[in-house]
């Protein structure tokens, strides 16, 4: 009995990743089987103290729809959260992997500690929330940095028409925290630190779902 429930659970996962990677809509499967779904990912990658199992679900949710991905990651960007905490998460769904769990930072404009202010403007040097898919790598002024589509219409889609895209950041490090007791501020970029941001743009860039929550 056991056994047929767990292979039900399993099958009941890789249906949707499947089915999204033949550009199956995901009415294919119930509800409730998508719930099935979510709950079984959000244990077997063990988030739980990691990600909020809502916010987990509207970000898996947002990769289910998500037209055009090429991978099956997902980065979780949760400012509900203080820039002092790591809120910036890549989540293997294929591996049931947490790959990367980091800082990252919200714009000058959308907050001090928290990011309490959102914007789709040109120049409001605040953040945007809604679902990104990563596109192609280019050096910049920031450094190596990867560009970005916001697919939520009227909440992210200018992403392109202000620059909005993920490079590395000296203010984006635990030490600039410790010394200043919050996370350094972008113009609305999600900045990563340094030492991981090169791996993290390689790992995610190129087709993959970005979801940012508050």
């Amino acid at each position: 009995m056991k056994k047929a429930i767990c292979l039900c659970i399993l099958i009941f996962f890789y249906l949707p990743i499947q089915a999204s990677a033949s550009n199956v809509k995901s009415s294919s499967y119930s509800n409730n089987n998508a719930d099935v779904v979510v709950q079984y990912v959000y244990k077997k990658t063990n988030l739980e103290g990691v990600i909020d199992y809502a916010i987990f679900k509207q970000g898996f949710n947002a990769y289910t729809n998500t037209k055009g991905k090429k991978k099956s990651l997902l980065t979780i960007i949760d400012y509900s959260k203080p820039s002092t905490e790591k809120r910036f998460f890549v989540i293997d769904l294929k591996n049931h992997t947490l790959l990367y769990s980091t800082y990252v930072s919200h714009g000058v404009n959308s907050g001090g500690k928290m990011a309490k202010n959102f914007s789709n403007t040109v120049n409001s040097r605040k953040s945007s929330l809604g679902t990104y898919l990563t596109s192609t790598t280019y050096n910049g002024g920031n450094g190596y940095s990867l560009k970005l589509d916001g697919l939520t219409a009227g909440i992210n889609d200018n992403a392109r028409r202000r620059y909005i895209v993920i490079h590395g950041a000296d203010y984006a490090t635990e030490t600039f925290i410790k010394r200043n007791g919050y996370l350094g501020r972008s113009w609305g970029c999600p900045a990563l630190p340094k030492k991981l941001s090169k791996k993290i743009i390689d790992t995610i860039k190129n087709g993959s779902v970005i979801f940012a929550h508050a």
